[in-house]
């Protein structure tokens, strides 16, 4: 496994791969690797002849009094983890590596990000875009990992990707759980002891919704249970609970097919995401 830290290095070894005509598995990351991202490794690690892991803290994603400084950092042993499930290049710039420019030019996320995680952290999905964007030219991936758990952000980065013709694959893995249903993420390190007790309470939250609305259609009764069920379960201060079709997180209708339960909760200081998505018809 190589690791290279400038995008001229990861260029050379993008156009001698598709010089022999390889196809590319991407995988973006923040790093502090945790399981569900080995897992979006591993698949791509099945479906492509190269994989490449980016492992960047991308700045523009964080407001102003977000965690950006104090978010999880641990190269090496990230590289560690990386090679145990065969990625072959592991991209790891510097913010001056990556920004070395400011041209004044912007990428809006639009409609899909004024809702859930996008109410409450104004400019993050313009971040994101901007920086998976600058990936997807880097990297020049066949196939481009995303885990289930950031849903929100895989519908608008997968608008991104059908709007504007980005010739890629984009493969959503699902979310990966610790086996008292908490969501795996970077973040869970924040967790106190009692937190960490409380935490799985969003899971189980979000299947009562589903199970109501599954077999009642009444979206309000779903979210009250919901919520019903973190106030007595957690101490914990409720973001959102929303249900919405996806991936357009607009309105759930008669026609919808899809649907998205989602969850945003601070659980102590820490802010915890979860969802499910299930087929309307289905329960699924």
């Amino acid at each position: 496994m190589k690791v290279v830290t400038t995008i001229t290095a990861l260029t050379t070894e993008i156009q001698a791969a598709k010089q022999a005509q390889k196809t590319i598995g991407l995988v973006p990351t923040m790093g502090y690797l945790h399981e569900g991202h080995l897992t979006l490794a591993q698949k791509a690690r099945a479906e492509n002849d190269l994989v490449v892991m980016s492992i960047f803290v991308n700045p523009t994603q964080f407001g102003p009094n977000e965690d950006f400084e104090s978010y999880p950092r641990d190269l090496p042993r990230d590289t560690a983890l990386a090679a145990t499930v065969g990625v072959d290049i592991v991209f790891a710039p510097s913010v001056e590596e990556m920004y070395p420019h400011d041209g004044g030019i912007r990428i809006c996320a639009g409609e899909q990000a004024t809702i859930l995680c996008g109410a409450s952290r104004p400019g993050h999905f313009d971040g994101v875009l901007q920086v998976v964007a600058k990936l997807f030219h880097l990297a020049q991936p066949t196939r481009a990992y995303f885990g289930q758990k950031d849903a929100q952000q895989v519908a608008i980065i997968a608008t991104m990707v059908r709007d504007y013709n980005f010739p890629l694959e984009m493969r959503v893995v699902p979310i990966v759980r610790e086996e008292d249903g908490l969501a795996k993420s970077s973040r869970n390190v924040y967790l106190s002891e009692q937190d960490r007790q409380e935490a799985p309470a969003i899971n189980e939250a979000l299947q009562l919704a589903r199970d109501s609305f599954v077999a009642n259609r009444d979206a309000s009764s779903a979210l009250a249970k919901a919520n019903c069920h973190l106030t007595a379960r957690t101490h914990g201060q409720i973001d959102y609970i929303e249900l919405l079709a996806y991936p357009d997180l607009t309105p759930v209708t008669a026609d919808t097919e899809q649907v998205l339960l989602a969850a945003a909760v601070y659980i102590g200081n820490t802010r915890l995401i979860d969802n499910c998505i299930f087929n309307m018809k289905e329960g699924l």
